[in-house]
């Protein structure tokens, strides 16, 4: 399910731009197969310039795909009672990281994953996404 600034968009699809994706809309490992993606697109193998693919439909660039990012949660099971906001762990070894990146397929590249690096790990795929209030 697709969420911007914490609330639920008007789509509960797996990515910000539908049901599908294909490496026309996101840096991702084009190669593999995800439900009905075309499978043997490119395969870039580096980050791209933010604007060199589309925006969604809410104006945001690279939301799936082209680096993992960092998010401030520490990676711990949790279990929502209603689907809303999750708390995680409170403290931990990893950080959650989400959106996918340009080494990673689809299926990674949803908006519902949710992966773990720990902190001062240093990869090419992995970044952060500044982001400022009004």
């Amino acid at each position: 399910m697709f969420s911007v600034a914490g609330a639920r968009a008007e789509t509960e699809t797996p990515f910000s731009f539908g049901e599908r994706i294909d490496t026309a809309q996101v840096n991702f490992d084009g190669r593999y197969r995800y439900r009905q993606n075309k499978p043997d697109q490119i395969y870039r193998d580096q980050v791209v310039s933010v604007k060199d693919l589309p925006c969604n439909p809410w104006g945001l660039y690279q939301m799936h795909g082209n680096v993992l990012e960092w998010c401030a949660d520490w990676y711990g099971s949790y279990d929502p009672q209603d689907g809303m906001n999750p708390v995680g762990a409170a403290g931990g070894g990893k950080r959650v990281v989400r959106g996918g990146s340009f080494s990673n397929g689809a299926r990674i590249c949803r908006s519902a994953y949710r992966g773990a690096s720990a902190p001062g790990s240093t990869w090419q795929y992995q970044g952060f996404r500044p982001a400022g209030g009004s």
